[in-house]
């Protein structure tokens, strides 16, 4: 097979045996691989596979499932998006079956690989991690990244008014647009955020740089929670407002979680989330997709962080 390599920071096709199948497991035909953050931090060699996993890019994918392992519901022919702990960006993929679901209908394969890691990512952290209630109040760092996007439309969906820090006008117009109540662009300070706080739940992707002032804009009981370190990994804060708030701080991270955690996370995505898709009531946020041959151009257009949404890279034209 044909598989995309991060080698000492650049990228480069090689080809690869095929991954063997084992039971449980599907084996996908891949038609497109979602680009992330992570694929970029693994380029850099800065954020390595957990044992066990390919070496080849990629951490969601969309496809035609092309064989099946014994015991995985699921069978060939069905169109599926995964979310994987790599491999994605290849020709194929092989997955635990109950890490795949049905690609959404009115939803295209381009589309459908932009959803797997960005909407866990989002409903696992939200929702279950930080038990988002109806009605409270959420703030997003990064709101226009693929994970913020997602977030929005689902605070939406529930019932959960949110506001956003982000790069740009434009990019909060975009959040806006999406269903976020508003928000600040960084570049013209972050101080703005607390004209419609206090929150109930931060998500943040930045880190070191937010840290105090994230402890700030908390409620009482809030919960703040950490996916990213954009802006560095050491903080200095009060802890007293960690006391005196009772604010719970949660680290989360979703590509080293064991395979029953991801099992019963998509099965809830599936459930609860999926459906809103075919009902249009949530978009995937495509903004752009690439041909194989031009990875890199891929790669740069998430490294720029201009890009609102998803970076999909497609691998076969003719399934797409």
């Amino acid at each position: 097979m044909n598989a995309l390599q991060g080698i000492e920071g650049q990228l480069e096709w090689q080809q690869l045996p095929s991954p063997t199948l084992s039971a449980g497991e599907i084996r996908i035909q891949v038609a497109a691989a979602g680009l992330n953050r992570a694929d970029l931090l693994q380029l850099a060699g800065n954020y390595p596979p957990p044992p066990g996993a390919p070496q080849t890019l990629g951490l969601e994918c969309a496809g035609v499932v092309s064989e099946v392992g014994e015991g995985a519901n699921w069978k060939v022919g069905d169109k599926v998006c995964a979310l994987l702990p790599g491999g994605g960006m290849a020709t194929e993929v092989v997955v635990h079956g109950q890490h795949a679901i049905p690609v959404p209908e009115r939803i295209t394969m381009a589309e459908a690989a932009a959803l797997p890691e960005v909407w866990a990512t989002a409903w696992c952290n939200l929702f279950e991690l930080a038990g988002l209630k109806p009605g409270e109040k959420v703030l997003l760092h990064a709101g226009a990244s693929g994970v913020g996007s997602a977030a929005i439309q689902l605070c939406k969906a529930f019932g959960n008014p949110c506001w956003v820090s982000v790069g740009s006008v434009e990019r909060l117009d975009y959040c806006v647009a999406l269903g976020a109540e508003g928000g600040v662009d960084r570049h013209t300070g972050l101080e703005g955020l607390r004209d419609f706080g206090p929150y109930d739940v931060i998500l943040d992707p930045v880190g070191a740089g937010y840290a105090a002032l994230n402890l700030d804009l908390l409620n009482r009981d809030g919960r703040w929670v950490l996916i990213g370190l954009m802006s560095g990994r050491e903080a200095q804060f009060d802890l007293a407002k960690v006391l005196s708030k009772r604010i719970t701080l949660i680290g989360s991270t979703l590509r080293n979680r064991d395979q029953a955690f991801k099992s019963r996370l998509m099965a809830e995505l599936g459930a609860r989330v999926w459906p809103l898709f075919t009902e249009g009531k949530l978009k995937p946020n495509l903004e752009q997709q690439f041909a194989a041959k031009d990875a890199e151009a891929a790669f740069a257009a998430l490294s720029s962080n201009k890009v609102n949404g998803k970076v999909v890279l497609i691998l076969d034209k003719n399934l797409v």
